[in-house]
């Protein structure tokens, strides 16, 4: 069951003078809540400064996959030969995928 931290707490005399329709009232509006969405913010309008990459050029150069190397048939990442655990029906695995 969900704690309200925040609330005061009462002493047991509090919890046993509550009647039992105020009990009922305040589980039923517990049970109602809803969620306040604020109309005039909207996330679309918010904006973190210097995120604005829209001029920015990404260039990377690929080189091809190297002797010493091989795709993991799970995965499908390059890794080194000595990351090569096993071969399941003659592809080869990674150690990370083999775990």
């Amino acid at each position: 069951m969900a704690t309200d931290y925040d609330a005061p707490r009462k002493s047991e005399d509090d919890i046993n003078e509550d009647s039992l329709e105020e009990l009922k009232a305040r589980r039923a509006d517990k049970s109602s809540s809803s969620v306040d969405v604020d109309e005039t913010e909207q996330a679309e309008g918010f904006e973190l400064p210097g995120a604005d990459l829209s001029g920015e050029e990404l260039s990377v150069r690929v080189l091809p996959r190297q002797a010493d190397e091989f795709t993991c048939s799970r995965c499908f990442l390059v890794h080194h030969r000595s990351q090569l655990a096993k071969e399941v029906g003659g592809l080869p695995v990674c150690t990370e995928c083999a775990a």
